[in-house]
């Protein structure tokens, strides 16, 4: 009993561990750990494992983005040709960035999935720059920039 009991504690640390010692690769440590802890699969992956989860969040992110843009036509009609050029930038996360890195990470070619998780990060800035004064979307934009900067440093890893 007691050995079973020390075997489930060495694994959760070593669970615990791979996490930590990856996040410790981020320029945001804390970023990267709140991640990859809320969602269950990090507990079992490697770091391929853990670059897919966070694209997964970038994906999420970009779905949520996206929603918001669209809310906002109704409300804000005055930023129509801003929003419109936003929802451009992240449908290409979503169809071409995401899938791209997704792809890559898969078949072992970190340098595409880089690519791709640098542009999402490039797409969600350009967005943000199209907004003649303050931009609705600000606070979406630097989450995307964030989880893209840290996600591209555990990419970078499988390099």
């Amino acid at each position: 009993m007691v050995m079973m009991m020390m075997m489930v504690v060495m694994v959760v640390v070593s669970e615990a561990s791979i996490v930590q010692q990856t996040c410790k690769e981020t320029p945001d440590f804390n970023l990267c750990v709140s991640l990859l802890d809320s969602d269950p699969r990090s507990s079992s992956a490697d770091t391929s494992g853990l670059a897919l989860i966070l694209v997964d969040k970038i994906k999420g992110l970009a779905t949520k983005t996206l929603n918001e843009i669209n809310g906002l036509y109704e409300k804000r009609p005055e930023l129509k040709g801003a929003l419109y050029e936003c929802s451009q930038r992240y449908k290409t996360i979503l169809n071409a960035d995401v899938p791209e890195a997704i792809e890559a990470i898969s078949k072992g070619v970190p340098k595409f999935a880089e690519d791709g998780v640098i542009d999402a990060g490039v797409e969600a800035s350009a967005c943000e720059t199209g907004f003649n004064g303050k931009s609705p979307l600000t606070s979406l934009t630097k989450s995307m920039q964030n989880i893209s900067n840290v996600t591209r440093a555990v990419v970078r890893l499988l390099l």
